[in-house]
């Protein structure tokens, strides 16, 4: 049997047990042809919060390390299947040349790229601004009650941080946001607080339901948990389309003076849009992103991290995780393996963003495989020569 780089394993019953954890680990290694691993990504489910050192030791000595990186999440997924509504373990072994370190803390450098893991309260923004580029996700659980848990060597993280650094691999690191633009950026030309009152020569409210969709319009109350506002990043001509923007959700409308309350205070000069939460539209903007991933990256992937916000999964899909079956499509029978959190990090024009309603992902080639491409290249270049 060819040995993999990576692979993973998952397991769910009715109870939070730690012979899932194991049972995941177990399944990944025999997936990957490993008797131990390098490194074991886990991924746990709300139900193991409260205590999930059990769990941690069980993946442990399944997988003959001590390396165990991860948290709790609203649910998780592998390449088979995802896990919302019942206690469940997925796990991903690392193996040949694949390693992950904890990263020292304060010495991480711009060449790094961190697979960076929290609870809600270690998110941080001194946490978040550094050079190395982070991408990862908040723990998280569908009500946003907690108990939250982040782990690294198989202890739950008492700095509620994990800064893990993957070694042996190339990476891409990709963002779907996915809405559907309901206007072309504006600049805000008022505000107040929290208030735009504004947009270009007219009220921010008036530009806002004039832009809605007539069904939309016409209903007795507005979804405003499904409107937001897009703040454009660099030239606005082309940030809707190259994804170069950061959203700003929606407090409340005011009908008094027409303004729109944001959760992030707006600024004067900025350019806005609105748009709105559609599945079509993210199914559609997830496959362009993959697709501009794998053509990034110098070789096949050997494996994939997959982080989507959970008010953008099954619940926002119709029972069925798009984002994940944009990446089993494109890219069939690569490992894959994530968690559904309250919060998504990843790069936005070159600074570290924490993502909502968004899925993030890591497409990972490993050495040999980038090699391996590199000779097929030069293969396919002296055949075009000659």
């Amino acid at each position: 049997m060819k040995l993999k780089h990576a692979a993973s394993g998952l397991s769910h019953g009715h109870r939070a047990l730690p012979e899932h954890a194991e049972k995941a680990v177990k399944q990944a290694l025999a997936k990957a042809g490993l008797e131990r691993a390098n490194a074991i990504l886990l991924f746990l489910t709300p139900e193991y919060a409260a205590n999930p050192e059990p769990a941690l030791r069980a993946a442990a000595r399944a997988g003959g390390c001590m390396q165990v990186v991860g948290c709790t999440g609203a649910g998780i997924l592998t390449e088979d299947e995802w896990v919302l509504d019942s206690p469940g373990a997925a796990a991903m072994v690392l193996g040949g040349n694949v390693h992950l370190s904890i990263a020292p803390q304060g010495k991480l450098s711009d060449e790094d790229t961190v697979l960076s893991l929290c609870t809600p309260a270690g998110l941080t923004a001194e946490w978040i601004d550094v050079a190395a580029r982070r991408f990862g996700a908040v723990s998280g659980d569908l009500f946003g009650h907690g108990p939250f848990k982040v782990w690294s060597g198989a202890r739950v993280a008492e700095s509620e941080q994990v800064d893990a650094i993957l070694s042996g691999v190339d990476s891409v690191i990709g963002a779907s946001q996915g809405v559907r633009a309901l206007t072309s950026p504006i600049e805000v030309a008022e505000v107040q607080g929290y208030d735009i009152k504004r947009l270009g020569n007219y009220p921010a409210l008036s530009v806002l339901v004039q832009s809605l969709p007539p069904n939309v319009r016409e209903m007795e109350r507005v979804p405003l948990h499904l409107i937001m506002g897009g703040v454009a990043i660099g030239d606005p001509e082309t940030a809707i389309r190259e994804g170069r923007y950061r959203l700003n959700h929606i407090v409340a409308a005011n009908l008094r003076d027409q303004s729109i309350t944001l959760s992030e205070r707006p600024a004067r000069g900025e350019r806005l849009f609105w748009a709105m939460r559609d599945a079509l539209t993210a199914e559609r903007d997830m496959r362009a992103c993959v697709a501009r991933s794998v053509q990034a990256l110098p070789g096949a992937p050997d494996f994939a991290l997959l982080f989507p916000c959970i008010g953008r999964g099954p619940n926002f899909f119709g029972n069925r995780d798009r984002d994940l079956d944009v990446l089993r499509s494109q890219l069939p029978g690569l490992p894959i393996i994530g968690m559904y959190g309250n919060g998504e990090l990843g790069p936005l024009d070159g600074i570290n963003h924490l993502y909502q309603y968004s899925a993030v992902f890591g497409l990972f080639c490993c050495a040999g495989t980038r090699e391996c491409r590199e000779r097929q290249d030069a293969g396919s270049d002296r055949a075009r020569t000659f």
